[in-house]
């Protein structure tokens, strides 16, 4: 038999080379297709073991979400062995925030040029394109992992879910991904057998940026969200969780929050407060959650002006108000002026100019139009 084939092999050496030849295309095929259908995070997980190190990117002001993510990162760069340094442009103020960076004892620096970058590859998390310092618009990120709508990307790792509540859930399945083991609070590491773990630190992080980001799990949330919650939630410790949870308030953030109630024009379902001016603009979003809880006030718009600038903070928990997308069409004719977010959350700001604001064509005009135009944008007229 033997003989035969090697016969019928010299006799047909061609069809011999297309027998080979297809069968390293399909070998070839298996390997693409397998390589393309890993999950994302032993994707992403390969990608950071290629580097020495990393500089993880925080969005400006970051918040619960965004460190968790960050701590995520680099806790699985740290587990192939490459250094990760956490970076913020900005301050962080909110008293959550700053019990979140405090209790969880997060190692993370402020940067506000681009020359202050810690290394040369950076991974950008919870927001997808750089900005906030000087020369953000010339890095070209290494990879992205976010939940915000955006064109961004990274070199070599882009993942932007749009239809997730929080990017540490993102970071949550990729930890489940790579088959990591989540290690309650009263043990060590070292216990639990696994070649990857979360440490209850970052569980603790991580399932606190997943409450903060959806209301706690009550809006603007996916299936993955609980499912990214329930799978860290064996490593979480709980007495950090709530001291997370239950910070001091400062004397300006409730006054903020009384002048916000106090000051509101409630139209029909919609409300617009401005609260006029202040030092923390962290009070502000503090200040929507606050009134969008008022009976009978479904979408809420707080602004107020520090050093010159607007900052806009909505909250809609009405089907017919996406706040991202109102915010965005109210600052719309505005010059020097932005705004989106999510359906349920959103913020901006634009610039003051001669105690007025300047539309597109160089006009001025009054404070109480952005008012007149935020109403017109929750009704949908605009």
């Amino acid at each position: 038999m033997l003989g035969r084939l090697v016969s019928t092999a010299l006799a047909n050496p061609a069809v011999v080379a297309a027998v080979l030849a297809g069968a390293l295309l399909v070998v070839v095929a298996l390997y693409v297709v397998r390589r393309v259908t890993r999950p994302r995070g032993t994707r992403f997980l390969e990608a950071l073991s290629r580097l020495d190190e990393v500089a993880i990117l925080l969005h400006p002001n970051p918040d619960p979400d965004a460190m968790a993510t960050g701590m995520g990162v680099a806790s699985l760069a740290g587990q192939v062995d490459t250094d990760a340094r956490l970076q913020y442009p900005g301050q962080i103020r909110h008293q959550e925030n700053r019990a979140f960076r405090t209790v969880l004892d997060v190692d993370i620096e402020p940067i506000d040029h681009v020359s202050g970058l810690a290394a040369e590859h950076v991974v950008l998390v919870d927001h997808n394109e750089p900005r906030g310092f000087a020369g953000a618009d010339s890095v070209l990120p290494f990879a992205v992992v976010d939940h915000h709508p955006g064109e961004g990307s990274g070199e070599a790792f882009t993942d932007v879910r749009t239809d997730y509540g929080a990017a540490s859930s993102v970071v949550g399945e990729y930890f489940h991904d790579v088959g990591a083991e989540p290690v309650p609070p009263a043990k060590h590491e070292s216990e639990v057998g696994s070649d990857y773990t979360v440490s209850s630190t970052v569980a603790t992080g991580l399932l606190y940026g997943i409450l903060t980001d959806t209301n706690r799990l009550t809006a603007g949330c996916s299936a993955a969200d609980f499912a990214a919650a329930g799978y860290v939630y064996p490593g979480i410790d709980e007495d950090r969780l709530t001291r997370i949870a239950n910070p001091e308030v400062s004397t300006e953030v409730l006054e903020l929050k009384a002048r916000a109630i106090a000051g509101r024009d409630v139209r029909g379902p919609f409300g617009v407060s401005d609260v006029g001016r202040l030092s923390n603009v962290d009070a502000i979003p503090q200040a929507a959650d606050e009134l969008v809880q008022l009976e009978g006030v479904t979408a809420v718009v707080v602004l107020g002006e520090c050093n010159g600038t607007i900052h806009l903070s909505g909250r809609s928990r009405d089907d017919r108000v996406h706040m991202g997308d109102t915010l965005d069409a109210a600052v719309s004719v505005l010059r020097e002026a932005s705004a989106g977010g999510h359906a349920r959350m959103g913020g901006g700001q634009l610039s003051l100019r001669d105690g007025g604001i300047e539309t597109a064509e160089g006009d001025i005009v009054p404070r109480d139009g952005l008012r007149e135009r935020l109403f017109d944008a929750m009704a949908g007229d605009i």
